[in-house]
């Protein structure tokens, strides 16, 4: 999923950045805004697929690591961020969600 960011235009700032409690499999910049990606690989897909594929545990994890991520890389704070979502099926993008959630557990 980097080289679809990147043929994008979008640049990536890190891939797998972990800590202790959490990790974020893609982060990427493009213009003002840094985007934390979630991938995943899914083989059902339904009304409530983001809930069943991204707890909210999962979620208050990532929001927790992208915090400090940006606590860490200081030219990053003035940036946008959002946190998207890349469900795969057999190993293809079958959706992508942009903003996917919020940065509130």
């Amino acid at each position: 999923m980097a080289a679809l960011l990147e043929g994008e235009g979008w640049r990536i700032v890190a891939r797998n950045y972990r800590i202790a409690r959490g990790e974020v499999d893609i982060i990427a910049e493009k213009g003002e805004v840094l985007a934390f990606v979630e991938v995943k690989n899914w083989s059902v897909f339904g009304a409530g697929e983001l809930e069943t594929a991204l707890s909210a545990r999962k979620r208050s994890r990532i929001i927790e690591t992208s915090k400090i991520f940006l606590s860490r890389n200081r030219e990053y704070k003035s940036a946008r961020v959002r946190f998207d979502v890349f469900l795969l099926r057999e190993g293809r993008l079958a959706r992508r969600l942009e903003s996917a959630f919020t940065g509130e557990p």
